[in-house]
């Protein structure tokens, strides 16, 4: 409880626009089986994210064709992704990882921190587009939200120059997602879980599906 795949069909009813997955190889947030049983129903974006070089995932991920994949280097010790990739020390393992998963149709996205280098490392994989790591917003947003999105912007600006499209996500909620979405030039999606889930505890899981969307100007 509650039923995984009715709870994803109701997010899309209630106007979300996709449904993000994370499997890690202990499936402790969410069941491989899970992935195959999601695939056969979700009709928005299917995003599945994850470690690439740990467990099934390029299995289950090239089993089950997703809209997307998002590359997360995150260890299986990790409690939650902590870190973007260094898409410099890692660009030829990430360019055989790219070029698999878009060789089946398959759009990526890399997870990196804000920083330019690493945006311009994760043009070189060719990869789709990148994820902004956005933990250090959320950490600084109520003592000084202008320098919090600094980096962000200037991140945005090199992936907008170099034709990467740009996701953002970890941390984002109700109270900083406005701010983030206005100042973040070509931001085209958002993944939230956690914030999403903790607020639908208290708002109703449409109503608070309603509230990103309205945050976002939708």
């Amino acid at each position: 409880m509650p039923n995984l795949v009715k709870t994803a069909l109701d997010c899309e009813r209630f106007g979300a626009e996709g449904i993000t997955v994370h499997p890690r190889p202990d499936e402790r947030h969410i069941k491989y089986q899970d992935i195959y049983d999601l695939k056969k129903v979700v009709t928005t974006e299917y995003n599945i994210e994850g470690n690439p070089t740990e467990g099934r995932f390029i299995e289950v991920v090239l089993a089950n064709k997703p809209t997307q994949v998002t590359l997360v280097p995150d260890a299986l010790s990790n409690v939650t992704s902590n870190a973007g990739w260094d898409t410099i020390t890692h660009q030829e393992k990430l360019k055989t990882l790219v070029k698999t998963f878009q060789d089946a149709g398959i759009r990526v996205s890399i997870f990196v921190d804000p920083d330019e280098k690493m945006i311009e490392g994760a043009k070189a994989t060719g990869t789709d587009r990148v994820e902004l790591y956005t933990e250090s917003y959320a950490d600084g947003f109520d003592t000084d939200r202008e320098a919090a999105i600094a980096p962000f912007i200037q991140a945005a600006q090199k992936a907008n120059e170099l034709g990467l499209g740009i996701n953002a996500g970890h941390d984002l909620n109700l109270d900083n997602l406005s701010y983030f979405h206005q100042n973040i030039p070509g931001l085209l999606e958002v993944s939230i879980g956690h914030a999403l889930i903790c607020d639908a505890l208290y708002l109703g899981l449409e109503n608070t599906i309603q509230l990103y969307l309205r945050e976002l100007g939708n």
